[in-house]
């Protein structure tokens, strides 16, 4: 069996590592559930809202290690294999798995959070061509989140800015990217879509000026009331 072979195997249990809901285990364990409370989503975010900040990087931290460590256990198995379109694609493949998973849960009734953290995890597991790209979009983030104050905006910017990185960093080293790493193009593309697809009921809170910020109380009760106002109402537990 080839190592492409052998990695391929591992995309099923890519997915339901994706699907593990950490948010909303964390949630109930502090006896809320993220579904029905705050904007409904189990994502980091919600859950920072709801419980506090060390709550948010505890989520967070969860969801990018169920895209990190499939990446890095992938890369492990093809360390020895050709740098071919194919080998890239099969790595590839495996980080998408877990990319759905997590927007799509299998234990969730295919609903779940809007795959920031975990797509994180992916990037910053596939060394080193979107290692670097990854980290420039991480302090982005970081930067946004303290200027602007709200997540949702972050996490936007630094996705559309992940692909333009890639692509730069592949014109200064040289890397084949229209030939052998052009899934990894595609991918970058792809994700960074599916994540600002993903967030487009913030941008209708923003338009409407609602969006809460990262950097307001609590939501606790009250703020479970605010978010509901804010447009993006949860789901019933039954259906999420």
């Amino acid at each position: 069996m080839t190592p492409a072979q052998q990695v391929s195997m591992l995309i099923p249990a890519a997915y339901l590592v994706g699907s593990i809901p950490f948010g909303l285990m964390v949630g109930r364990l502090k006896g809320i559930d993220p579904r029905t409370a705050g904007s409904g989503n189990i994502g980091a975010s919600n859950v920072g809202r709801l419980l506090g900040r060390k709550f948010f990087v505890m989520v967070f931290l969860l969801d990018l290690l169920k895209g990190l460590l499939p990446m890095l256990l992938a890369g492990h198995v093809l360390r020895g294999a050709a740098p071919a379109a194919r080998t890239y694609f099969v790595w590839l493949l495996v980080g998408f798995a877990a990319i759905f998973g997590h927007m799509f849960s299998v234990f969730l009734g295919f609903r779940g959070g809007k795959g920031v953290a975990t797509s994180s995890g992916v990037i910053l597991g596939l060394f080193p061509y979107f290692t670097i790209p990854g980290v420039i979009a991480l302090a982005v983030w970081t930067v946004v989140l303290r200027g602007a104050g709200y997540i949702s905006v972050a996490s936007m910017v630094a996705a559309v800015l992940f692909p333009v990185s890639y692509v730069l960093l592949a014109l200064v080293c040289g890397w084949p990217l229209l030939r052998e790493q052009l899934p990894l193009l595609a991918f970058s593309v792809l994700v960074a879509a599916m994540i600002v697809y993903k967030h487009r009921s913030n941008v209708a809170r923003l338009r409407a000026g609602t969006e809460p910020r990262y950097d307001a109380p609590r939501a606790g009760a009250a703020g479970e009331t605010g978010a509901r106002e804010a447009g993006d109402a949860p789901r019933p537990a039954s259906a999420a």
